[in-house]
């Protein structure tokens, strides 16, 4: 697993958008960029600087997963049959650490993601560490005995902000079921997601 470089809400304010909802967002109180010169008025944005704006937010929405993983997501995504798009948002909707997240296991991506490489996740009753492990429709993610008691956890399950989506089955606080894979507009994205752009991105 690669360390993330910057601080989260640098992404967010670097965006002008609070990618992931979080109340505690400085976008909420600062819509305009981070450093001396954030406030600067805004030229025209290129064709290129837009799909690129799109990538960045799509990636940095699931956890700031590093390029190669992400370009792999896109190639796997353009073999299969169907939107490319739609495919995209589908593989990486079915990443370990984000069904942990929409389990609403852990607060925020990132902490999904450390639960997950600490070994409090089990896939199928198997534990398993590997953040980016794909799961397939009838997995079952449950909850480690002494994940149950964390705090961080406990805070999580009780955050208004954030719903369970449909595609994930809640069975009681600490086990759930990849039912499907999702769509679109399915995923509950708390800012609009254009996966279209960045298959131009990577398609140019």
């Amino acid at each position: 697993m690669s360390k993330r470089a910057s601080a989260k809400y640098k992404l967010d304010r670097r965006m002008g958008e609070n990618i992931w909802g979080r109340p505690k967002s400085p976008v909420n109180k600062r819509e305009y960029g981070p450093g001396q010169h954030g406030q600067r008025r805004k030229g025209k944005v290129s064709d290129f600087g837009v799909q690129l704006r799109a990538k960045q937010k799509l990636k940095g929405y699931y956890g700031d997963v590093t390029e190669k993983q992400f370009k792999a997501a896109y190639i796997e995504a353009a073999r299969m049959k169907g939107d490319t798009g739609q495919n995209l948002i589908g593989l990486l909707e079915q990443r370990l650490d984000m069904i942990v997240y929409r389990a609403k296991f852990a607060p925020t991506i990132f902490a999904a993601r450390q639960l997950v490489s600490h070994g409090h996740i089990r896939v199928n009753g198997v534990k398993c560490n590997i953040a980016s492990r794909r799961c397939y429709v009838g997995n079952e993610i449950t909850l480690g005995s002494k994940a149950k008691e964390m705090a961080l956890v406990l805070e999580a399950q009780g955050l208004a902000e954030r719903e369970v989506p449909d595609y994930v089955a809640q069975d009681g606080n600490a086990k759930v079921t990849f039912v499907r894979v999702p769509t679109l507009d399915e995923v509950p994205y708390p800012v609009k997601m254009e996966p279209n752009l960045v298959v131009e991105f990577y398609s140019r």
